[in-house]
């Protein structure tokens, strides 16, 4: 309920000081992770594993030979040797691709591919989103690289499965462990990513675990009013919104709701209302979602918990022309990586996803929920959050989320073994 919680109280809390108050919240899209209101600051006991921090020198620009292409920037990512069989034993190699924003905020809470690493003996590596934490182009400077539009020019979702790519080749060079396969995991924009990057980059990638991603939730493909019916349907089944305790008080239910969040040690007696900051470096994302990452998600029907509207693209390509002086380019994406007849089309030619979603997840109406080959698979979890696959498991994890987690352990352990075996028939 709480991992479900971050991902939509933001969007009532918007709507709710908008009524009243009168103050607009010019966010282009709900980014994935990030809320206006931050959560409650408290000490998780969530495991950690000692990654070690590196850097790569990587390229500005991978698609044009223009003299400021050649620029470079430290990209960072981190990387755990600690269960690794090693490059003689061709033992498998697991990445992250990483999302919007600290490489290291992601690794903390990506628990699934540490649970796992020891059964299949993997390296496990980190890479940092280009823009994002310490991955900072022109000089690491973050005033300088988010300065205009002509530096954010370079914060694009396919320069950062290039340098996802050309990072993992290096290093596979220098470890050398040509034959080390990659399995590619990733959740929620990193899930897309994981995605795209198995059918970009299938020489170098065997397979990919993308859970929670949205690669349907563009433009005619998938409803603007979605994702706000979802987030309906979970507040109808949100107990503390139905507390009888609160009776017909509205601003009590609020609370209640929010506490699942923003008060999950029950201990804060106030919501900071007013703290605005950015504590996970999310702040690249409003630029993505003004240029290429066109998701519509803020239409609702009269049956929803906020005001009757309509998705406006022109009201999205006004405030993106305001704030960053560029026109958005809705059909970009599905130009690039395709969307439309998914099922059709990576029947022909895709293979070895896992395509995980949680159908408390106002994302889920946007993601892949059918299997379209034997390889390309959809698991779906009627009660299932964000990405809560990936989360580190625990005693009280229920029976059905450890069930998925198994699954996609056989799937990816079959992946495997065909890779093994392809490599050496007496495997």
């Amino acid at each position: 309920m709480r991992i479900m919680a971050t991902r939509f109280i933001s969007l009532f809390f918007s709507l709710l000081f908008s009524l009243f108050s009168g103050i607009s919240f010019a966010k282009p899209t709900p980014s994935f992770p990030s809320s206006i209101i931050r959560p409650e600051k408290i000490s998780l006991s969530t495991p950690t594993e000692p990654y070690r921090e590196k850097f790569f020198t990587q390229v500005l620009d991978h698609y044009t030979f223009r003299p400021q292409s050649y620029k470079t920037f430290q990209q960072r990512y981190l990387i755990s040797e600690k269960y690794w069989g090693g490059a003689e034993k061709k033992a498998p190699i697991f990445l992250y691709t990483g999302n919007e924003g600290d490489i290291d905020w992601f690794a903390q809470n990506t628990g699934f591919i540490v649970d796992i690493a020891p059964h299949f003996k993997a390296l496990l590596v980190f890479i940092e989103h280009r823009f994002y934490g310490k991955s900072m182009p022109f000089g690491g400077n973050k005033d300088v690289a988010y300065s205009n539009s002509s530096t954010l020019g370079y914060l694009t979702s396919t320069q950062a499965l290039a340098d996802y790519a050309t990072l993992i080749i290096d290093l596979k060079k220098n470890l050398s462990a040509a034959d080390s396969p990659v399995v590619v995991f990733g959740g929620s924009y990193g899930g897309m990513l994981a995605a795209w990057f198995r059918l970009k980059y299938p020489h170098i990638a065997i397979g990919a675990l993308a859970s929670s991603s949205p690669i349907l939730n563009f433009e005619n493909i998938t409803s603007p009013y979605s994702f706000n019916n979802i987030i309906t349907q979970d507040f109808r089944m949100c107990k503390a919104i139905d507390d009888p305790k609160t009776g017909n008080n509205t601003f009590a239910k609020l609370y209640g709701a929010a506490s699942v969040y923003y008060n999950y040690s029950r201990t804060a007696t106030c919501f900071d209302l007013d703290d605005d900051s950015d504590p996970h470096g999310l702040g690249g994302w409003s630029w993505q979602a003004c240029t290429e990452m066109i998701m519509p998600t803020s239409g609702n029907n009269e049956d929803s918990i906020f005001a009757a509207s309509t998705w406006s693209y022109d009201d999205r390509a006004a405030s993106c022309e305001a704030y960053f002086g560029v026109e958005p380019r809705p059909s970009w994406i599905t130009t690039e990586f395709g969307g439309h007849d998914i099922k059709r089309v990576l029947k022909r030619f895709g293979s070895n996803i896992i395509f995980f979603n949680g159908l408390r997840d106002p994302w889920s109406g946007g993601g892949v929920l059918e299997n379209i080959s034997r390889s390309i698979v959809a698991i779906v979890a009627e009660q299932g959050a964000h990405h809560v696959d990936l989360r580190f498991a625990t005693s009280e994890d229920p029976k059905w989320l450890r069930d998925v987690r198994e699954r996609e352990v056989n799937i990816i352990a079959k992946w495997l073994s065909e890779y093994y075996d392809d490599l050496d028939p007496a495997h």
